[in-house]
This record gives C-alpha cells, sequence and structure tokens, in this order.
C-alpha cells in the first residue's frame, strides 16, 4: 500500500521503494526510510501533502512524491 492511504496514527513498516530512479531511493534511504524500517504516522494535512511521520527517534516530513516512492504495510 501506499504511505497516503494510512491513517493517522497507524503503525507501519517501509516494504519497498515504487520508484525505479536509483538516485531518489539513495536520498530515502539517507532519510533513514530503509526497508524493515517502522514508524507511526503522525500528521496528515488535509490534501494529504505533507505527511509527517515518526521513525527512529525523530519525525519525518514528507512531501506527496518522497510518500508515493514508498511502499508501506501496515503493522498490527
Amino acid at each position: 500500500m501506499k504511505l497516503k492511504d494510512a491513517e493517522i496514527g497507524a503503525k507501519c513498516r517501509v516494504a519497498g521503494y515504487a520508484s525505479r530512479d536509483r538516485a531518489y531511493r539513495q536520498k530515502l534511504l539517507q532519510m533513514g526510510l530503509v526497508r524493515g524500517t517502522e514508524f507511526e504516522v503522525v500528521r496528515k494535512a488535509p490534501l494529504g501533502d505533507p505527511i509527517e511521520i515518526r521513525l527512529t527517534g525523530f519525525n519525518l516530513t514528507l512531501r506527496e512524491a518522497e510518500a508515493d516512492a514508498l511502499d508501506v504495510e501496515l503493522l498490527g
């Protein structure tokens, strides 16, 4: 599923990357969004852009294109 489809408060895990752009995947990895990383959806703007997530002790705000590049799975 896509990150934009997750509800506020949902616990998720990075399952993969929808983007084929190698440089863009590298950017996601540098932000700490490696496959298997668990995070919580903290806040979503009314139109879905941006989305704020909490992972490994810090909050990260993702724009729509960044969020669409992530494939996630819901936990529990």
